[in-house]
């Protein structure tokens, strides 16, 4: 029995991929987290097989999170999940060690193909990501100015580009007012802008968000 462990501040969300996993003999969600401090705790307890991770959870970045847990548990798959407006971030799970990337808005029987594969030692990706990889972490790949950036400035220049302000924004991610305006600053100096607009429209132009 394949032993998930799924990280999501959504309850709904945990109970419908419960739900879905009962349908298999092989696979159950044998715990849940909706905080990260949560997830930490039940990781700890190696009583996992898989996690689920939501890119989306609150505090620091999805990406950070999952970078925390594989310098704990190097083994231990992860299949992370987004929205589709999300799958932007797919390729630096990808680098950043995560086991495969998965639509919020798949169906149950793509949920439970992604995690049969993961749990068995393999990588997840569904077929639209597959040209998106190839262009990105191909060996001729060009980098765009966004791949300059750290993972936590990419999280504060999409949701920059999404009309969020710098106080909703320190909110969300649970850091200072004054820390988002440095990594503004950040950002705007590694894109060679000048103000939120310009970002918003090379954001748009480049399709990291809708």
């Amino acid at each position: 029995m394949v032993r998930v462990l799924v990280a999501d501040d959504h309850a709904v969300v945990r109970r419908g991929l419960r739900q879905i996993l009962s349908r298999t003999n092989d696979m159950a969600v044998t715990g849940e987290a909706n905080t990260r401090r949560e997830l930490f705790e039940k990781v700890s307890q190696n009583g996992y097989d898989l996690v689920v991770l939501d890119i989306s959870m609150p505090g620091r970045s999805g990406l950070c999170t999952l970078k925390e847990i594989k310098d704990r548990q190097p083994d231990l798959p992860v299949l992370m999940v987004g929205k589709e407006s999300e799958d932007q971030y797919a390729v630096r799970a990808l680098k950043a060690g995560a086991s495969g990337w998965l639509s919020k808005e798949s169906q149950p029987e793509e949920f439970i193909s992604a995690i049969r594969k993961v749990s068995q030692g393999r990588r997840y990706i569904s077929c639209s990501l597959t040209e998106k990889l190839s262009l990105c972490i191909g060996p001729n790949s060009k980098k765009p100015l966004h791949e300059t950036l750290s993972d936590q400035e990419y999280q504060v220049l999409s949701m920059l580009a999404s009309g969020k302000t710098v106080k909703e924004i320190a909110g969300e991610l649970c850091l200072s007012a004054k820390t988002i305006s440095t990594y503004r600053f950040r950002i705007l100096q590694k894109m060679k802008m000048s103000n939120n607009a310009e970002l918003t429209r090379y954001a748009i132009r480049n399709r990291l968000v809708e």
